[in-house]
């Protein structure tokens, strides 16, 4: 995946204090540069010197190189070229093109207009992917359509893309975007492991075009970044593969919702940071961040999903307990009364007695 350049908007603005240095990023993305060069009669030698990268390795399938080491290539590769795309279209796109897509883009009052402003105007520079967004329930799903045939390069080209794309909305939110998903029309490539260094949510093969799933309510999010913020970004030779945003906006909202929805599977952090695609660890620092921790959000979606039971149902308390997401009965009560000042039946007896008047 090519890393943008000084005068490119794209993957990871920002989105972490220090680059990835482990040698985690396929030769396989090398090899999609190289044959740029080769279609357009070129010697990539100076821009895999400058990056440290022996031409001997290229070919080897399982060879990586560090983040810093694609950073530096594809920036070569981009000047040298003079293709912000690198070879994937049949078309060039000039320095400056996908920095003009996102001052187009950073007028939006919300991000979900932005990404639909990117998908259309990428549409100006090249018809060889086409790109949108849709929206189904709780569900965004951003679109790459494509008609190459499966290879190396359609790889390179679909994860360049969707890279370039989602750290971009993440720099324009000036938040993490979880994805609940990724999608990829072509086989499993032998360097899998990659991807969940590159789109942090389940991966799935062999679809029918590629995208990218988030929670809906991102595309609400404003637009954080002004004239200022885009013109430093943009002078900014950006690394390939840095760590993620921090910040979740959403991530409070996520919790309550997991937590709402699914009581009985979210009782622990563990499971419940599996069902949102992190750490457990990293889930308690982000809530941390956010001034929240997860026994507060546990303990308020609890008690407000009990007092609603209680108010509106006949259930018997143990119940109630189990559909709160209690182990048993008697922490329920225990975990009541520190809410409430009273049991469970007793408050059941006091509402009812309020609503009766």
């Amino acid at each position: 995946m090519p890393a943008p350049p000084k005068s490119r908007a794209t993957t990871s603005a920002r989105m972490g204090a220090a680059k990835v240095s482990r040698t985690a990023t396929p030769m396989a993305f090398v090899q999609a540069m190289v044959s740029a060069y080769a279609a357009r009669g070129m010697n990539p030698f100076a821009a895999l010197r400058l990056a440290q990268i022996a031409p001997e390795t290229v070919t080897d399938p399982a060879a990586r190189i560090t983040a810093l080491q694609m950073e530096t290539v594809s920036e070569a590769a981009m000047r040298e070229l003079d293709d912000e795309a690198l070879g994937c279209f049949q078309r060039a796109l000039p320095w400056g093109s996908y920095g003009m897509l996102a001052r187009a883009s950073l007028s939006a009052p919300t991000l979900g207009v932005a990404l639909k402003r990117w998908c259309r105007h990428h549409a100006l520079l090249t018809d060889d992917v086409a790109l949108a967004l849709h929206t189904e329930g709780d569900t965004a799903r951003l679109v790459l359509s494509t008609d190459r045939h499966p290879g190396a390069l359609t790889e390179f080209c679909v994860v360049s893309v969707l890279r370039n794309l989602l750290g971009l909305a993440c720099w324009l939110v000036d938040s993490r975007i979880a994805l609940q998903g990724a999608r990829f029309p072509y086989p499993a490539p032998a360097h899998v492991d990659a991807y969940r260094l590159l789109f942090d949510g389940p991966a799935m093969f062999d679809q029918p075009h590629a995208a990218l799933h988030i929670d809906a309510r991102y595309l609400a999010l404003p637009i954080r970044r002004d004239e200022a913020a885009m013109n430093q970004m943009l002078q900014r030779a950006l690394p390939l593969t840095v760590l993620p945003y921090r910040r979740d906006r959403l991530l409070v909202q996520r919790v309550r919702q997991a937590l709402a929805t699914q009581p009985l599977t979210s009782h622990n952090a563990s499971d419940l940071a599996e069902q949102l695609n992190l750490s457990a660890r990293t889930l308690h620092r982000q809530l941390k961040e956010e001034g929240a921790s997860l026994q507060a959000l546990k303990d308020a979606v609890r008690r407000d999903r009990a007092t609603e039971l209680l108010q509106r149902t006949n259930r018997p308390v143990k119940q109630v307990a189990q559909a709160a997401g209690f182990q048993n009965e008697k922490s329920f009560i225990r975990a009541f009364k520190g809410w409430t000042g009273m049991s469970p039946g007793a408050w059941r007896v006091r509402e009812d007695a309020f609503l009766t008047r």
